[in-house]
């Protein structure tokens, strides 16, 4: 088998799962395509320089996680405008993926880039604490420190979106209704002494 062919094979055992990773990162599925497709390019104009690494995907990754990193400086300003209010972030689609991981991944989006980057190379990725603390340059105890803050961040943006506006209960059912009440529902009507039931309790 042939350099490119081996490096055809890394493409279809691994590009599903770095791509999957790099939405963590970026927020941005287009974008997270982009970066791994020139990862794989590059890998491919060096077949062999990939190929002595002892574990490819992360070698992949990484430079992944670097092109994605110089793409996001280059897109300061325009950062900054989104922030300021002035631009609208349009909302991502990302096919393939459940509603709940395209929401994970907005809320990665609010964590710091670093914590950010620990979570996903942590929880999505699945690389050992140790491994994660390799990849970002840093101590297994920061590793740590990150995902601890990391997990309770994502889980207070998580419940914001469940008791946001959309998630607030519907307005009261008007008392009187054409149909009878299911049986299994049915009370009497209130005696005088007897308080109203609390529809929202």
């Amino acid at each position: 088998m042939s350099e490119r062919d081996q490096v055809r094979e890394v493409y279809a055992a691994s590009a599903g799962r770095l791509v999957a990773q790099l939405f963590g990162m970026t927020g941005d599925f287009a974008e997270a395509q982009d970066v791994v497709q020139e990862a794989f390019v590059r890998a491919l104009a060096r077949p062999d320089r990939l190929l002595q690494v002892d574990n490819p995907e992360a070698w992949l990754r990484t430079v992944a996680m670097n092109l994605a990193r110089s793409r996001h400086r280059r897109r300061a300003l325009f950062d900054r405008l989104v922030r300021a209010g002035r631009v609208t972030q349009p909302e991502q689609y990302a096919p393939g993926m459940s509603a709940d991981h395209v929401a994970l991944v907005a809320a990665l989006q609010r964590l710091p880039p670093e914590t950010r980057r620990t979570v996903v190379l942590h929880h999505i990725a699945d690389l050992p604490v140790a491994e994660v603390a390799e990849a970002m340059g840093c101590s297994v105890e920061a590793v740590k420190s990150r995902l601890v803050r990391g997990r309770r961040a994502l889980a207070g943006h998580l419940d914001d979106r469940r008791t946001g506006p959309a998630a607030e209960p519907d307005p009261p059912v008007p008392a009187r209704s054409p149909r009878p009440t299911p049986a299994r529902s049915l009370r009497s009507a209130p005696t005088p002494s007897e308080k109203p039931e609390n529809r929202h309790a």
